[in-house]
């Protein structure tokens, strides 16, 4: 396979069925369309956990949660175990990063050789209420921040110009420096929270006919006790008036649509400067957002909503106009940009947790299976997702499973899971659940690391003084802790 140099853009909870590869007429991502159109389109691509700390973690790593300890927002990623990065730095490649890493510390050997204008966890400890898994408190101040969405200005669209900027600089000097193949590692903040769109953008979509969410009123809410948990903890379970909702939703495509215009700026520059030819590209998220479907807003869940991601690949060995079916996740990045960048087959033994999408798109391990598992806010046991061929298993340790066939029901309208003609089914893809992990074991693991956070920083009651944060500041903020209303 011919090495080439990667471009790498990750933006911060985009919904796959927001984009218009994906069949969304009304959403305007031209730029995220064209790398599906020149190259891959992957279906089935997940995050291996719907929060953004630990699904980078799996990224930078090529290790599932359980496997590399980074349970939830208060487990930043340090380096310390080591990934894809480490490799290519350690070979001489440059691997540099623009823009949000939510990492622990930029002065930590995380696998990138620079950053530039990072946005890393919270005063290098993040969230640590996240790590409180019995008697949750609720994020007090969230349903206001939700409820004000709208047209403006924000700070994470200002740094979403301010990276795209970085990286066409970044290609220019590119030009004229390197000899070997590098990875350039564009990461935008939005269409992560605030829901802030500007006026022109906003008010294109808020003039539209926006789709209501699936099983957005109040009255059609599922009723699972891990969905109104949820609810109860992110302080949504009083419903968003018909106005607000479409106020949110315009907010979040405008903000959606906002990013891809800075892919648009990005992929210019790489064109200026003569890197068309030996420069793959690739597009996805960290995880997904619900936008009201469900009652509910934010990712967190294992529904398709939050846990599946966009993920699109062009450039050369990458087969123009194809459609990727197989289930593939975050962590088979490792193996990928190895063999991307220095064009070498990646042993088994080096393959972490995942398998290189080189060879997924080429038809090997088309039954192979993914997994995703959630360890934070609002879940008091641990969640977890196994997808293979067209099944969803959703396996909670406190409640009743869901079993899904998400090809022919995407929005999970149909739970199989009480169906008598589908019980070997269910007990099939538990039982493929547990090749993964000891799901039992694995909860107990993380409360076990999560009860020692939160004794390192004092006990329960510190955390709770501490507060809490609705979104992490840009570059040059500072965070606006919220204490819990009595």
């Amino acid at each position: 396979m011919k090495p080439t140099n990667v471009l790498f853009f990750m933006s911060d909870q985009h919904a796959r069925h927001i984009t218009g590869c994906y069949g969304n007429e009304l959403i305007r991502t031209p730029n995220i369309d064209k790398i599906a159109e020149k190259g891959a389109r992957y279906d089935a691509a997940y995050t291996p956990c719907p929060i953004c700390v630990p699904a980078r973690a799996c990224f930078a790593t090529g290790q599932y949660t359980h496997n590399n300890k980074y349970w939830d927002n208060a487990h930043p990623y340090d380096g310390k175990v080591t990934g894809w990065g480490h490799e290519l730095i350690a070979r001489g490649h440059r691997v540099e990063s623009i823009g949000k890493l939510h990492y622990q510390d930029e002065k930590n050997a995380d696998g990138f050789s620079t950053h530039h204008i990072p946005l890393n966890v919270v005063d290098g400890t993040g969230d640590p209420q996240s790590s409180i898994r019995e008697d949750i408190p609720v994020r007090s101040g969230n349903h206001e921040a939700i409820a004000a969405a709208g047209p403006g200005d924000s700070s994470y669209l200002d740094y979403d110009q301010q990276i795209a900027d970085t990286a066409c600089d970044w290609l220019k000097e590119a030009a004229t420096k390197d000899d070997k193949p590098w990875v350039l590692f564009v990461s935008f903040v939005c269409p992560h929270p605030p829901y802030t769109a500007r006026p022109e953008h906003f008010d294109y979509y808020q003039n539209k006919d926006m789709p209501y969410p699936y099983q957005g009123l109040h009255e059609e809410w599922p009723d699972k006790p891990a969905l109104n948990e949820l609810r109860r903890v992110l302080e949504i379970d009083t419903p968003f008036s018909v106005e607000e909702t479409k106020r949110i939703s315009s907010a979040y495509y405008g903000t959606v649509n906002s990013m891809d215009d800075r892919i648009g700026e990005v992929l210019k520059a790489l064109e200026q400067h003569g890197f068309d030819d030996n420069t793959r590209i690739v597009y996805t998220s960290d995880h997904g957002e619900s936008l009201g479907q469900r009652g509910l807003y934010g990712k967190f869940t294992m529904h398709e909503d939050a846990a599946a991601v966009p993920l699109v690949m062009s450039g050369p060995d990458i087969s123009q106009g194809s459609v990727v079916n197989t289930p593939v996740t975050l962590v088979d990045f490792h193996s990928t940009l190895l063999e991307m960048v220095t064009g070498e087959e990646v042993s088994k033994e080096n393959s972490g947790d995942g398998l290189s999408l080189m060879k997924i798109q080429n038809g090997e391990s088309a039954d192979r299976s993914v997994i995703s598992e959630y360890h934070a806010v609002a879940s008091n046991y641990a969640w977890y997702l196994v997808r293979k061929e067209n099944y969803k298993l959703i396996y909670y340790l406190d409640a009743p499973n869901e079993l899904y066939d998400v090809v022919n029901d995407p929005l999970e309208s149909n739970d199989l899971s009480g169906l008598p003609e589908h019980a070997d089914l269910l007990q099939s893809m538990e039982a493929e659940l547990r090749t993964f992990l000891d799901p039992e074991a694995c909860d107990q693991e993380a409360k076990a690391s999560q009860a020692a956070i939160i004794d390192r920083f004092g006990g329960r009651d510190a955390v709770m003084n501490r507060g809490t944060f609705i979104n992490s500041p840009a570059p040059g903020e500072d965070a606006d802790f919220l204490q819990e209303e009595k």
